[in-house]
């Protein structure tokens, strides 16, 4: 009675992790979607939500360390720029593409196209010697890319510049979530935490940003009455609310992440991230009116089998690897920093345990 009582708590909490990791990542997605539509100034918002990222992750670190008593790891802006320059690079490019894309493509075609991302992070995986090549992994490429190809060809629409944005921000991810894999395993630098990933890389991001706004952006905004030449305060006050919003989601996407992984597995986030995209397209259909062919449909079926084989894969090779390699677990996952953090704490729990035990 106890035992059930304790799997069906357990059952529960998942759940509810779950769907607080789908309100936040699908609400993203389609937030994103939204503003474009009152706000066509994406790099500009990404930039907003960068600060207020950064500023949430200070005051999270800062919680944290009157919490623990313990001072958080930092880094000196000679050692940010040497060790963590390239991962910033990648990722405020990463975000910066998928956020512009939204200007030209529908949710659907954003879902499907980011979900090549995996082609990417599986090539660098091989190129980096993180993964090991196998006939497996071939097919879960040709499944992906043929799947991607179902799901564009012919469809009513299509955005060429668009697509190309996102498929530019799918290859930049695969780059992006290597090198924080890289990252995060050198432990000297102590940014095993999400929380101190994000302080440490926003003000590179911005950085790295803020150009590519001036050059397409800054001219436009600057004669636009969407912000200096408002005629009303309120319609002021409503933009910022709006920006903020995003603000807040991105941040709770990053925490409703680290809360499913540490308390579940990275399987059950895997697992999750499949049906998150089928309810992505469901609502996209139902919702914004988006369009799907019956190849398209078949085309998200065949890549969703190929990103499932990937998940199923994954959960063979790991199963029974105890304590688990840090390299095969988090090189083949989107969310590698959630997974290295996860592999971490459970190192750290077999080395107390050893402790004790002596």
């Amino acid at each position: 009675m106890g035992a059930g009582a304790a799997a069906l708590g357990r059952a529960a909490l998942a759940a509810a992790l779950v769907l607080l990791y789908y309100g936040f990542s699908i609400g993203i997605t389609f937030y994103n979607k939204w503003l474009v539509k009152s706000f066509p100034f994406p790099l500009l918002a990404t930039l907003l939500h960068l600060l207020l990222i950064f500023a949430l992750s200070a005051l999270a670190r800062a919680l944290a360390r009157c919490r623990s008593g313990r001072p958080r790891a930092t880094l000196s802006w000679a050692d940010c720029l040497r060790r963590a320059a390239p991962a910033a690079l990648s990722t405020s490019l990463d975000i910066g593409l998928s956020n512009w894309s939204f200007l030209y493509v529908t949710v659907s075609l954003y879902t499907m196209t980011k979900s090549s991302a995996i082609l990417f992070i599986l090539l660098f995986s091989l190129l980096f010697k993180l993964e090991e090549m196998r006939v497996a992994l071939v097919l879960v490429v040709l499944l992906i890319a043929g799947g991607l190809f179902m799901f564009t060809y012919k469809s009513t629409q299509f955005n060429t510049q668009g697509f190309m944005l996102v498929l530019c921000a799918s290859f930049l991810g695969g780059v992006r979530w290597t090198l924080t894999q890289i990252l995060m395993q050198k432990a000297e630098l102590g940014l095993q935490n999400p929380i101190d990933i994000m302080f440490h890389l926003q003000p590179l991001m911005f950085l790295v940003l803020f150009p590519l706004f001036a050059v397409f952006e800054g001219l436009p905004l600057s004669i636009s009455e969407k912000l200096f030449h408002f005629h009303e305060a309120g319609m002021l006050l409503c933009l910022v609310g709006k920006l903020f919003l995003g603000g807040i989601l991105a941040f709770g996407l990053g925490f409703s992440e680290f809360l499913l992984v540490s308390r579940t597995s990275s399987l059950t986030l895997s697992i999750a991230g499949i049906f998150k995209e089928i309810c992505v397209l469901f609502l996209a259909t139902h919702l914004l009116g988006d369009h799907l062919s019956l190849l398209n449909w078949l085309g998200f079926a065949v890549c969703l089998s190929g990103i499932s084989l990937h998940v199923i894969l994954k959960a063979i090779n790991t199963k029974g690897e105890k304590p688990l390699n840090l390299n095969e677990e988090a090189s083949s996952d989107p969310d590698l920093e959630l997974l290295l953090h996860h592999a971490e704490r459970e190192e750290e729990e077999e080395e107390v345990e050893t402790i004790q035990l002596h």
